[in-house]
């Protein structure tokens, strides 16, 4: 995959100018793994702030952002499912995440991030970029959907994954786990020595 970087504000660059290649481990494991691990850390916060005020972690499980939203344990899930099965189906050509566990333990649910981030810190950078290009044909529930590895990560994967994230991310805010935006955030993979100092 061939990223262009360009001078020129608000355009882009043409064929001439420097290109820049990003490959498909780089746009995924490490961006799955960024997230995973600020999800395992507000679950973490969660925990602390039920052993500040005499709260039940449980008591998380079952709640919703909206009534016609599905409860946190279900978004947990998902996260978990979108990043490790998002790339086992760049790998296999079938998006085939595990049953739903369905309402669990508040440490099951945390259980289940650090299985994903173990599953994640497995792929190595030779064996997803081996993946690149392919053609995949997935049947995705009732969809058929033809992609690349890349255009499965970027359009599909991704957003699912981020948007349960931090549907689980609000949800403990709703509920007065004192959270902001850099919990979400993560750890920036900026350049060494580089600050991760702003908003």
């Amino acid at each position: 995959m061939r990223l262009i970087a360009s001078d020129r504000p608000h355009s882009w660059a043409s064929s001439e100018e420097r290109a820049i290649s990003t490959t498909l481990y780089e746009l995924s494991v490490p961006t799955f793994l960024q997230t995973v691990r600020a999800v395992r850390g507000y679950l973490d916060r969660a925990v602390r702030h039920c052993a500040e005020t005499g709260a039940d972690p449980d008591d998380f499980v079952n709640v919703r952002l909206c009534e016609d939203m599905a409860p946190f344990h279900f978004q947990i899930e998902a996260t978990w499912h979108h990043a490790v099965w998002g790339l086992e189906a760049a790998r296999t050509g079938v998006f085939a995440p595990p049953a739903l566990v369905g309402p669990a333990p508040f440490s099951d649910l945390r259980a289940m991030m650090a299985r994903a981030q173990a599953a994640l810190e497995a792929f190595t950078p030779d064996e997803v970029n081996g993946w690149s290009g392919k053609e995949l044909d997935l049947q995705i529930g009732p969809r058929r959907l033809l992609f690349t590895p890349e255009t499965l990560i970027l359009s599909f994967s991704l957003p699912n994954f981020h948007f349960h994230a931090v549907t689980a991310y609000d949800i403990l805010r709703m509920r007065g786990v004192p959270l902001g935006k850099r919990d979400y955030e993560g750890e920036l993979r900026t350049r060494p020595g580089h600050s991760q100092g702003g908003l």
